[in-house]
């Protein structure tokens, strides 16, 4: 008899060692995600996706990000470094470099090569440019490198950037419809995935076409099909539905299937692959996969969030993660498990939309901008002073304003002077202004926590809310305002309350709550502020 009870003990003692822990942990983003879209879209999704999430597990309904600009590439490190980017380094998608006189993208690194034949420049990735650790990079050394962690994406940030330094593989997909990877990673791409490039799953959605998944008078959230608020597809047809996919992949190539849901589809089916073969889960030592699904960011980009497309691209990926999540339940287990879903950043409303309802903004193209910069320097100084002008930042001459005998600050405030003047500009910050910040002003706090001295620029603008710099269809992103920050948090499954919070929580949170979760060290560039709901027992 206690021979048997000391067994028992045993065993029940190895079951809550290995509960310290979920088998495996997903990190969902979607990118461009805005919280209204889970209130919008909320009568038409199933009772598996989304609402299972929500209803099953824990939402934060005010998580933001608390620093500009909010892309795409930022948005992923500051979610898994648990820092801001004038900690982490990712402070855009892409920045101009002063020292090699051009822009450079954030996951660019000339020192490593595709796996792929025929994708040498999209293969050419890796972590190199993130300052700061990742949940993923802590998680790997927390278990000696023995937990698994895998990131993948149709974008390669959206891989390379979650799954950090350490991981055992990143992939994204490319224009030429195979998944890939860079030698940062392996030699050699794993069998499995270059079996799966080999089946061509995307031919079956461009076969099948696009068209609208519910019927018409579900779609009720939405604009009319047709509006002048829209983008196209293909440019010689007008953007309703259906979308004859084999058309545009015939005379445009295969870049058409990222600005469908059927991206996400292929991503889920491929992470569904990866679980599979990688064997993620299946034991007691915790692995990480990191999945970040675009289509969402294209489609949206294309179309605005306002049209028929982004909420039939939501009213489907509600089903991909339906699917996803009941196949974690099978090949997992329901209870050793740990999702969260959030989002890179948010949206905006199309100005032009927005200026034909009578509120007083527009859009305000880039170049446009850029081009009014230099015609003011030429005009007042007689020569460019203007290096660039990217990411709200305008980059002076540094050289040439000392070759001319100019006084650095002069020139700034005469630059800042005229931008003032235009219609879209709020506010103009020079960097001393930036670095000098106590945190009184909500605004310049934001571009402080995305200001890298070495990296951005000697003036940042900050626009008025609803202008946007963009062209006259579709949206973009980029702003401190809530209708770019406000992003979703739904944590569900293993150890998960159940529950939900109103209270305004940052997006750096996430981090240093799942190394709480996980019991294992905090990230290196992380302030260690954490989400108690999910910590205290009850």
């Amino acid at each position: 008899m206690k021979k048997l009870l000391l067994f028992l003990v045993c065993v029940f003692s190895i079951h809550g060692q290995a509960q310290q822990r979920p088998k495996l942990v997903v990190g969902i983003v979607v990118d461009q995600m805005k919280m209204e879209y889970l209130y919008r879209f909320s009568d038409d999704f199933s009772d598996n996706g989304f609402k299972r999430l929500m209803d099953k597990g824990f939402t934060f309904h005010n998580m933001n990000y608390n620093y500009v600009p909010t892309y795409t590439a930022p948005g992923h490190a500051s979610i898994y470094t648990g820092a801001t980017p004038n900690t982490h380094g990712i402070i855009g998608n892409d920045w101009y470099l002063r020292s090699l006189g051009k822009s450079t993208y954030c996951t660019d690194d000339a020192s490593v090569k595709t796996l792929v034949e025929g994708t040498e420049k999209e293969g050419a990735m890796s972590p190199k440019n993130l300052l700061s650790t990742t949940i993923t990079d802590e998680l790997r050394m927390a278990t000696n490198f023995k937990g698994k962690v895998i990131g993948l994406s149709i974008k390669d940030r959206g891989a390379i950037l979650p799954a950090g330094h350490f991981a055992n593989w990143a992939f994204w997909y490319t224009k030429t419809g195979s998944f890939i990877s860079s030698d940062f990673y392996g030699d050699k791409l794993p069998e499995w995935v270059t079996a799966y490039n080999s089946e061509k799953t995307y031919m079956k959605y461009i076969e099948k076409g696009w068209n609208l998944l519910r019927p018409l008078d579900t779609y009720n959230e939405s604009l009319p099909d047709d509006n002048p608020y829209e983008g196209k597809l293909d440019k010689s047809a007008r953007p309703v539905f259906p979308y004859d996919l084999n058309k545009i992949y015939k005379e445009n190539g295969l870049e058409v299937i990222k600005s469908t849901p059927f991206g996400n589809d292929i991503l889920a089916d491929f992470a569904i692959r990866a679980i599979d073969k990688e064997a993620l889960g299946k034991d007691d030592i915790t692995d990480f996969l990191a999945v970040s699904f675009s289509s969402t960011d294209y489609v949206g980009h294309t179309f605005g969030p306002r049209s028929m497309e982004i909420q039939d691209t939501y009213l489907r990926l509600d089903l991909t993660i339906a699917a996803f999540l009941d196949n974690l339940d099978k090949t997992v287990g329901k209870d050793n498990y740990l999702v969260f879903l959030t989002a890179d950043h948010a949206v905006a409303e199309n100005p032009i939309y927005l200026k034909d309802r009578k509120y007083n903004v527009t859009n305000i193209p880039s170049k446009d901008l850029f081009a009014s910069l230099t015609k003011f320097s030429t005009d007042t100084f007689g020569v460019n002073l203007v290096l660039n002008y990217s990411n709200y930042n305008v980059y002076l001459n540094r050289d040439v304003i000392k070759e001319k005998g100019l006084e650095l600050t002069k020139v700034k405030q005469t630059f800042k002077d005229f931008l003032m003047g235009q219609i879209q500009v709020k506010r103009v910050y020079t960097e001393e202004e930036v670095l000098a910040t106590t945190g009184g002003d909500y605004y310049l706090n934001f571009i402080f926590k995305g200001y890298d001295p070495k990296l951005n620029g000697d003036l940042v603008i900050l626009e008025g809310t609803g202008y946007l710099e963009s062209i006259a269809t579709g949206t973009t992103h980029g702003t401190p305002n809530s209708y770019d920050t406000n992003v979703p948090l739904l944590f569900y499954g293993w150890h998960i309350p159940n529950g939900e919070s109103y209270k305004k929580e940052y997006i750096t949170t996430i981090s240093p709550t799942l190394s709480r979760l996980l019991k294992i060290p905090f990230t290196n560039g992380t302030e260690s502020e954490v989400l108690e709901e999910l910590l205290l027992k009850k």
